[in-house]
């Protein structure tokens, strides 16, 4: 006989799912802030050297790799971007419905996958 697993469909964020506030936001920053750890793993920068080019201390660049990101801004995050050699675009256009409240969307530009949606 198989046993049945229970199990919940994801709303397409995790941080929505557990409750977490301002869930949009919370995955566009863990978005932005995994490109980072990613630029600098590729880069082979050692926390000390990628603190000094984000111009922070290295226990900051240790909590932004673990995901910690309660003191960084998506400001922030778009400016260790920026240091690390990449562009950021915003990009504005109108909303598929008039009706509709507009949508963030953060993707990276070799996938035209949505990687995070902000909306409320």
């Amino acid at each position: 006989m198989k046993r049945r697993i229970k199990y919940e469909e994801s709303s397409g964020n995790i941080f929505a799912d557990l409750d977490i506030k301002n869930p949009e936001e919370a995955l566009a920053k863990s978005e932005l802030a995994r490109q980072i750890a990613k630029l600098i793993k590729k880069k082979k920068l050692t926390q000390k050297k990628a603190a000094e080019i984000l111009e922070i201390d290295q226990p900051k660049i240790s909590a932004l790799i673990r995901g910690r990101l309660h003191s960084f801004s998506l400001e922030r995050l778009i400016r260790f971007l920026n240091e690390l050699g990449q562009d950021v675009s915003i990009m504005i256009t109108p909303a598929k419905s008039q009706a509709e409240r507009g949508h963030t969307w953060i993707s990276e530009s070799a996938s035209s996958t949505r990687i995070a949606a902000l909306k409320r």
